[in-house]
């Protein structure tokens, strides 16, 4: 797939003339990582934006321990490191390739020239920058008030909802899950076996079906 092809799935460039999407593409470098590799440390200085082009990345805080609290796990036409983009501040996560991945790479004195030069792209990362801080609140909120069965299901109707359908295709290990909800492989694989078996989801090796969403908006405490 081409790098306009690429550029045209995120939420920050679809929108753009084709004149203002060429200058972009113009800017982009693409860079390979190989699985596990550390593609960003946290506290590494912030000069860059980068697109997942192809692969599956996550967002993550590494305690002392060794423990990982995965923030966000990322697939084709996501992005990471916007914050760099607007201020000088370091690397808040480390960002590590759960597989082999292509990122194109946009670097801050070239894109701050573009943003310069297409407002759009300003307004854009805005509204993205508000939708994550939102995605931040509901996921403390989650972790606060919600038992385990609870954050599962909120996990599930969020990846669904940024799907755009019930069906889940991104690949998460049930030790992903539990990283991402705060909990253990175990506690994980036995609530995903329950909804199983209550028929509220249906789980293959490619995908997870929602089957009974509405079950799971009550055991995400949304309804």
């Amino acid at each position: 797939m081409s790098t306009t092809a690429i550029l045209l799935k995120v939420p920050l460039f679809s929108q753009l003339e084709p004149a203002e999407l060429e200058r972009v593409t113009e800017i982009s470098r693409e860079r390979t990582y190989p699985r596990n590799s550390v593609i960003l440390f946290e506290d590494d200085p912030g000069d860059a934006l980068y697109v997942v082009a192809e692969g599956q990345v996550k967002v993550v805080l590494i305690g002392e321990d060794g423990r990982e609290v995965i923030l966000s796990v990322l697939g084709e036409g996501e992005f990471f490191g916007e914050m760099a983009l607007i201020d000088d501040e370091p690397r808040s996560a480390h960002v590590i390739a759960m597989e082999d991945s292509t990122l194109l790479v946009l670097r801050r004195e070239d894109f701050q020239g573009i943003l310069k030069q297409t407002p759009s792209i300003a307004l854009a990362l805005l509204r993205e920058l508000s939708r994550r801080l939102r995605r931040v609140d509901e996921k403390v909120g989650s972790l606060v008030l919600l038992d385990v069965n609870g954050r599962v299901a909120q996990l599930l109707l969020d990846l669904a909802d940024e799907a755009g359908s019930n069906r889940i295709t991104r690949r998460l290990t049930h030790h992903t899950i539990a990283q991402m909800i705060g909990s253990s492989r175990e506690t994980v694989s036995r609530t995903m076996r329950e909804l199983v078996d209550k028929g509220y989801i249906e789980v293959s090796r490619r995908e997870i079906l929602i089957r009974d969403r509405a079950a799971l908006e009550v055991s995400a405490g949304r309804s």
